[in-house]
Formats: C-alpha cells, sequence, structure tokens
C-alpha cells in the first residue's frame, strides 16, 4: 500500500480542487461521497467528450479507498478512457491528493466508470472508436 515510487499520471488533472470543512463527515475526514462526485465529473467529462454529447454513469467497478483526504489537501482527479461498447465508454479514474505543505503526492482512490452515450431522446446512442495513436 506504501508505494514510495508511486507517481500521480502525467497527464493534467481533470478535476484539482482543495478539500474544505464542509466537505467532511461528521468525524472530520474528507466525505467519501464528495470525492466519488468529482470522480464521477472527471470521468464525466472525458465521456462527454469522446462520445461529442450527453452521456450518463450506469457502473462504477472496484472503488477502493486506499488512504483517508483531509481538509486542505489539494485532490487532482485523473480520467482516461479505458476502452468503448458500441454506446459504452470505460473510463479509468484515480484521485491523488497533496497536503498544503509538501510536494509528494498519494493515491487515494481509483475506479473505473461506465458511461453510456445517450440522445435528446434519452436513448443509447452510438459513440466513436477509440482513435489509434
Amino acid at each position: 500500500m506504501g508505494h514510495m515510487d508511486e507517481q500521480p499520471p502525467e497527464a493534467s488533472p481533470a478535476v484539482r480542487v482543495i478539500a474544505m470543512p464542509a466537505d467532511t463527515n461528521p468525524y472530520g475526514d474528507i466525505f467519501g461521497g464528495w470525492l466519488m462526485s468529482l470522480m464521477d465529473s472527471a470521468a464525466g467529462s472525458v465521456a462527454a467528450r469522446h462520445s461529442h454529447g450527453r452521456a450518463v454513469t450506469i457502473a462504477v467497478e472496484g472503488m477502493t479507498f486506499l488512504r483517508p483526504v483531509v481538509v486542505g489537501d489539494e485532490v487532482s482527479v485523473f480520467a482516461s478512457l479505458k476502452s468503448v461498447g458500441r454506446t459504452s465508454m470505460k473510463i479509468d479514474v484515480e484521485a491523488w491528493r497533496r497536503t498544503r505543505h509538501d510536494d509528494r503526492s498519494y493515491r487515494v482512490t481509483r475506479a473505473t466508470f461506465t458511461f453510456v452515450a445517450i440522445g435528446e431522446d434519452r436513448q443509447p446512442r452510438s459513440v466513436p472508436p477509440i482513435a489509434e495513436a
């Protein structure tokens, strides 16, 4: 669990915020639901961009909280498109924390979000394949 050599992704984060007192549970730790919503937002921006339109979350797999986030931490959320189906997209999402007075970042959670692209009629619509690099 304590990999000293772990590094956040090279890409810039989809979301970067400071954890605030309003985001805590009754014990003063950052509320997991707040972190999940940030991750969902980050994944949603990737899904909307790839599918050129509206996309909705249909599944979240493998959400594991590795370490807590505390008030004042800078939280960076990274999201990348992993695979696409006919109407769906799987997006890998990781959240990292950095304390206010430290340069090192630590992974706090990761999960895979599945989104389905939908049209104005709220019915699934096809998504483009992943462009070959």
